[in-house]
């Protein structure tokens, strides 16, 4: 198996074990009980808040196919009744009893990569990854807590591989909207423009996205072309060629070992997601 098929299969790993959290009951139950009215933007806040203090405009860069507009209200609700650092504790209070309630072995096995997950994080190269950097520097928890502290390990390492994907579409000269336009294509069963739409793209920011894939040659009548598929495929291909190194401080028996924890409960996130967000959320893990 080549390293850039071992990255496919670890990198849908490190979504099916982090994905689910943005959508979590209890962590959401958590987020609410620090004063946030119905624990709204929760994710947001979860997920951006080691980055927050740098202002939104810095956090919508760095997640830039995301409605700028719904992440600073997010940020600003966080700010307005608790800290970032209390909602990453709510968020990770959450952690583990979810991973036990997908398999109850799942946080014990987790926990025995403890180690060499945080190596590989701390060997990675930060340069524009500014996601991966902030929560790299969050505190990590002690020794009594190996599965959480592991789980945090395999967060650090999707945002390594999402800052990298994101640094590769601004590289392609893609705006947000085209973003999640040529996503669509990635994922079966989406309708055109699902993804752009979740994200906070309205009608105009459509029609911008749609004008500007095709002047590139991309789409055509506001669906994307061969070319414009094999283009994202292309995308992707990079994405993974580049994370192989990721995989490879991580070590093949240890990748092959998160692989295993995940993959046969890959189903079992997924149904996760569908019930808590619904059955289009989170469409890295999907087919």
């Amino acid at each position: 198996m080549s390293w850039n098929e071992l990255a496919q299969r670890a990198s849908r790993a490190s979504h099916d074990l982090v994905g689910w959290i943005f959508w979590d009951p209890q962590a959401i139950k958590n987020y609410a009980g620090l004063g946030v009215p119905d624990g709204l933007g929760y994710y947001a806040a979860s997920r951006f808040g080691p980055l927050a203090g740098a202002g939104n405009e810095v956090v919508a860069a760095s997640g830039y196919s995301i409605n700028p507009t719904f992440l600073g209200m997010a940020l600003d609700l966080c700010r307005q009744h608790t800290s970032f650092k209390d909602a990453l504790a709510a968020r990770n209070a959450a952690v583990v009893p979810g991973l036990a309630a997908i398999d109850p072995a799942l946080p014990d096995r987790l926990a025995l990569l403890v180690q060499p997950l945080w190596d590989a994080a701390d060997q990675l190269h930060h340069g524009a990854r500014t996601l991966f950097a902030a929560h790299r520097a969050q505190p990590r928890p002690g020794p009594d807590q190996p599965a959480l502290s592991a789980w945090l390990a395999v967060n650090c390492l999707r945002e390594w591989r999402g800052d990298t994907h994101w640094a590769l579409c601004a590289a392609a000269d893609l705006g947000p909207t085209e973003v999640g336009l040529l996503h669509d294509a990635m994922v079966t069963g989406y309708e055109a423009e699902w993804i752009a739409r979740s994200r906070g793209a309205d009608d105009a920011a459509i029609e911008i996205g749609w004008a500007r894939l095709t002047a590139k040659g991309l789409a055509n009548q506001k669906s994307l072309t061969d070319a414009g598929r094999q283009f994202r495929q292309e995308l992707e291909d990079q994405t993974d060629q580049l994370c192989g190194q990721m995989w490879q401080l991580l070590g093949k028996e240890n990748t092959l070992e998160l692989c295993a924890l995940a993959e046969p409960h890959h189903q079992a996130f997924l149904d996760r997601i569908d019930a808590t967000a619904g059955p289009q959320w989170m469409p890295a893990v999907r087919d």
